[in-house]
């Protein structure tokens, strides 16, 4: 089964940019242009260009392959009609591409993880074919005709062409699936209904302090004081993903995004560290902490610790990702018969000033892989027929394509776009083996080279589960994520470091900063302890960081990205 907890990362190591100049090197020169008679035989349809109904599809990642797959025969058998042979890469991608280029290039087509350097060396190695004209062709490809204008207009180089099509983005860019949004308040139910409250009164932030409160007074069954608020301060989370996060995003601060969370106040851009509301969300931890209405352990408890507390009912109210308190501790019951099981998500409380919650997770709808399709191919058409067909809109395709048609592997348990389960038994059997060998003899799993919307995802809606509370962790993400905290992709989300630049320099040392100034702040003994440490903070970012200087970049930078796009 596709990994619904594992987030995608980027495949290319910084090393892949050494590797451009050896494929750079290695290449022709007429690196913007196709060759005209590639382009006039593909537009004119000849006999050699159009090929069979056939074409070799180069995976840019290590991947089991088994060309016999139920899945891939569907494809041929059926429809689309399309023999799709699948070509892994063998170790390092960027190594696999560079050698793949200076040796005739891949056959037909490749799909690689969107990235820049893969982009570069794939136009520069002068072996692939623009496709700009395949996306105004509705008669003989209407689903690449309907891939939104403003992910196309992005792909678009100074000439105006555009070199692979684009896969996996969200077919309703301007409502976006919120993906595994996990950033909340967790209260423990039957802990509020003993503190004689609800859920509607912790809808300010005085109606949490106020539990907190009366939470402390209560005992767990060990007979020791309930924690009141507990989160996760992981010393591999980053500015972007960490538990703090949720209770930035209450009072205002976005978290997520590009390389420099940004969020647009009014006319003016506010950079992270420069949004007044940092500060007074870390007083506010700071607050609660001098109150001992925080785990006194918050700074120095271990991931497995602060499960462990979590698991044994300790912990009245976390605060962050969900993940990290554990979902298995709800997933595996029936009913009420342990602590996990009253766990529940509830709004963002409600902090006076604050207008909009600040994002803490930042969905980017844009394409997240790209198909190339080599400029010396003879089965053209049969990769343009394929892909049209892997990109039909649809809530449901992507499932049709990692999975084969509903009815055929798999079926709705109750309803068109509801719950789903495996119908074939021996599909079922080797999908969920957990032995990519058994796995690849079903489905190559190629869910990356459809798109997806919001209206449904499947691994929120797989089978009926074992246990009842199998199905919370599902509901919980659906609810987090629309919340107020998670939004779509801004143009300021996707400034770029400048190669050599101050942001590439600089970053990693503001993350130091962060993480080195944070549990000061939050362990502060007094009011003016605290306004010492974030005078400190301040200077730290200045002197250490060059954070005056890394904005300016960072601005210049947006200017140069406004003027890229139009």
């Amino acid at each position: 089964m596709q990994n619904k907890w594992v987030k995608k990362t980027g495949l290319m190591a910084m090393s892949g940019v050494v590797l451009l100049s050896v494929i750079a090197g290695c290449s022709g020169s007429n690196a913007s242009k196709n060759d005209p008679k590639s382009t006039n035989a593909a537009q004119g349809g000849t006999e050699t260009t159009k090929g069979s109904n056939k074409f070799n599809l180069w995976l840019g990642w290590s991947a089991t392959v088994n060309n016999d797959s139920l899945v891939q025969k569907n494809w041929k058998e059926t429809e689309p009609g399309i023999e799709v042979v699948l070509e892994a890469t063998q170790g390092d991608a960027v190594t696999a591409l560079n050698l793949k280029l200076n040796t005739g290039g891949f056959e037909d087509a490749a799909v690689f993880n969107r990235s820049e350097i893969v982009k570069a060396a794939m136009i520069r190695s002068n072996k692939i074919l623009s496709v700009e004209q395949y996306f105004d062709m509705p008669d003989q490809y209407p689903n690449l005709a309907a891939i939104p204008k403003q992910y196309l207009d992005q792909m678009k180089d100074a000439d105006g062409h555009i070199w692979s099509i684009p896969t996996w983005f969200e077919q309703n860019p301007d409502n976006p699936w919120p993906g595994w949004a996990s950033q909340t308040w967790l209260v423990r139910t039957d802990v509020l209904e003993k503190a004689g409250m609800t859920t509607t009164d912790l809808a300010t932030i005085e109606g949490v302090e106020a539990y907190l409160k009366k939470a402390s007074e209560q005992k767990d069954a060990s007979g020791k004081p309930l924690i009141p608020l507990s989160f996760l301060m992981d010393p591999n989370d980053t500015a972007g993903w960490n538990d703090e996060n949720t209770v930035l995003s209450t009072f205002g601060v976005t978290t997520g995004g590009g390389i420099i969370p940004v969020e647009k106040k009014g006319d003016e851009l506010v950079l992270l560290y420069d949004d007044p509301q940092y500060k007074v969300a870390y007083q506010w931890m700071n607050k609660m902490y001098r109150s001992n209405l925080v785990d006194p352990e918050v700074v120095t408890d271990k991931k497995e610790r602060y499960k462990e507390k979590n698991k044994a009912g300790r912990v009245a109210m976390n605060v962050g990702s969900f993940f990290n308190v554990d979902n298995s501790i709800w997933e595996t019951l029936d009913g009420p018969t342990e602590p996990g099981w009253f766990y529940q998500v509830v709004p963002f409380p409600k902090v006076e000033g604050v207008e909009k919650l600040g994002a803490n997770t930042v969905i980017n709808p844009y394409p997240g892989y790209d198909v190339y399709i080599s400029k010396n191919s003879k089965n053209l058409e049969a990769v343009l027929k394929f892909l049209d067909y892997s990109l039909k809109p649809g809530a449901d395709q992507q499932q049709v394509i990692n999975e084969g048609p509903e009815g055929k592997f798999w079926g709705w348990i109750d309803q068109p776009l509801g719950r789903w389960n495996y119908i074939d038994a021996e599909y079922d059997k080797a999908r969920n083996s957990g032995e990519p060998a058994q796995k690849a003899k079903v489905t190559p799993e190629l869910y990356m080279i459809s798109s997806y919307n919001n209206d449904w995802y499947p691994w929120w809606n797989y089978g009926t589960g074992d246990k009842v509370g199998n199905e919370k962790t599902s509901k919980f993400t659906a609810t987090v994520g629309q919340m107020g905290a998670v939004r779509s992709t801004q143009t300021y989300d996707l400034v770029k470091a400048k190669s050599g630049g101050l942001l590439e320099k600089y970053l990693p040392e503001l993350e130091n900063i962060r993480k080195e100034y944070r549990a000061k702040l939050i362990m502060s003994k007094s009011g003016e302890q605290f306004e010492a440490t974030w005078t400190a903070f301040r200077d730290a970012l200045e002197k250490r960081g060059h954070w005056t200087e890394v904005k300016q970049e960072w601005q210049e930078q947006y200017e140069v990205l406004l003027k890229e796009q139009g």
